[in-house]
């Protein structure tokens, strides 16, 4: 049984929604370099989506360097030094948002209140001053 869940409502390609799904598990470390993803047919069946969108998904994602497809063995996880230093980069901003999350609800906020603030500062533009 695999992880990913993809929404056809959510307005999103199907294969895009599993790139994500498949970049993300990679930079938090659920996958690493080396694992095997599962095959095309079975994913696909799992899913209840077409193969090809299975294939779209690994495909781009071989195009990008995050996979390598190994003809006859299946798709397997290709993690470069620049995605090992954007997982530790995430793994950092984690540990910091769960820092605040804590402090914000000792002070009282409940977690709505927070998840809005969040959205809030994430839909804002950014100013020159919040750039680094």
């Amino acid at each position: 049984m695999t992880f990913f869940k993809l929404k056809p409502i959510a307005g999103q390609p199907l294969y895009i929604q599993l790139m994500q799904q498949i970049r993300h598990a990679t930079e938090t470390g659920a996958l690493r370099d080396g694992d095997q993803l599962p095959g095309i047919r079975t994913l696909a069946e799992e899913l209840v989506v077409s193969p090809n969108t299975i294939i779209k998904a690994y495909s781009e994602l071989e195009h990008e360097g995050l996979l390598e497809m190994r003809q006859g063995a299946g798709a397997f996880v290709c993690v470069t030094r620049r995605t090992r230093l954007i997982a530790e980069r995430i793994q950092l901003a984690q540990e910091r948002i769960r820092d605040v999350i804590e402090e914000v609800r000792v002070a009282g906020l409940e977690d709505d209140e927070i998840q809005r603030a969040f959205e809030a500062e994430l839909a804002a533009p950014r100013k020159a001053a919040r750039r680094r």
